[in-house]
């Protein structure tokens, strides 16, 4: 194993959140002001998911004051604290870019039971 395996592999995290695309999820994120720290939540539903291993990444869209919202987190990230589902969601598709395009209630994912 390579010096640059070894590295990628201490900075994977021990335990990976389980989510899936459509999930509704709220994101713990560690922000950084100055000197202060402070957590911050983003909610949203899961609209992708991209590569795999340390780059791994996900994206969340929320609607805030009727602007769409997007952020892409890295999974493996140490700003990234916890990531809580609260919904889980019930698609047929690997990406929800769809989402994009509908207002109010066709905007909604269903819920799996």
């Amino acid at each position: 194993m390579g010096k640059i395996d070894t590295f990628v592999s201490e900075q994977l995290k021990e335990e990976v959140p389980q989510f899936n695309i459509g999930d509704t999820v709220r994101v713990h994120n560690n922000i950084k002001e100055g000197t202060r720290e402070r957590i911050q939540m983003f909610e949203g539903t899961v609209i992708g998911r991209h590569g795999g291993g340390i780059s791994e990444t996900f994206t969340v869209r929320r609607v805030a004051y009727g602007c769409g919202v997007e952020k892409t987190f890295p999974l493996h990230s140490p700003h990234v604290v916890k990531v809580d589902v609260l919904r889980r969601g019930k698609v047929r598709r690997a990406k929800l870019y769809y989402l994009r395009d509908r207002v109010g209630k066709a905007a909604k994912v269903k819920e799996l039971i």
